[in-house]
């Protein structure tokens, strides 16, 4: 596909039928039905993928691309008691993922600096969105992840301590420690 991810078209989004027709159309061979379902949905898998991979807009680029790869390939096990959209953004975060757990050598911050940041619980502030999302792209992956999926996406503990291999302890601990580095960075933006 030559689109970019941020190219989504000037259509609005198709609602579930008019996908659940793209996506027979595609599994019968029609790639122009394939190419409307990702005009439709690249904006918004883009958007968490950037989210989870710290604002690194290249590295987002090709893992929506690695999504949407993945997406024609496994389109026969979609099923069609669900949105498509759900089922797509939980592949993209996936891919997403994997790509995070592949990096778990990167650089992080030491737990016991993430531990003084964090105070106490705060909600999830809002601020200016550039400032914000600046601010998240700053965290921990670990702590990035859970935050996005946690507040951003609405998943659960539960979801996330499996799709991060780590316990619901830890992962209630990397949102509040995720947390308090996004307070003590707005404060100090």
């Amino acid at each position: 596909m030559q689109a970019t991810p941020l190219d989504t078209g000037s259509q609005t989004r198709p609602d579930r039928n008019d996908d659940h027709a793209l996506v027979r159309a595609s599994l019968g061979g029609d790639a122009r039905a394939f190419e409307r379902l990702y005009r439709s949905h690249a904006g918004r898998v883009h958007g968490v993928i950037l989210r989870l991979v710290g604002m690194d807009r290249a590295r987002a680029e090709e893992l929506t691309q690695e999504a949407f790869i993945q997406a024609w390939r496994k389109l026969s096990s979609f099923r069609f008691d669900a949105a498509f959209s759900t089922w797509l953004h939980r592949l993209g975060v996936n891919i997403a993922l994997m790509d995070l757990r592949g990096r778990r050598n990167e650089v992080n911050v030491d737990d016991d600096v993430i531990e003084l940041a964090a105070g106490g619980e705060v909600p999830f502030c809002a601020g200016e969105r550039g400032d914000l999302e600046r601010a998240v792209s700053k965290l921990p992956p670990r702590a990035r992840a859970v935050l996005v999926l946690h507040d951003v996406e609405g998943w659960k503990h539960e979801e996330i301590a499996r799709e991060l291999g780590m316990a619901v302890g830890s992962s209630k601990a990397q949102l509040h420690r995720a947390r308090g580095l996004l307070r003590t960075t707005l404060e100090a933006a």
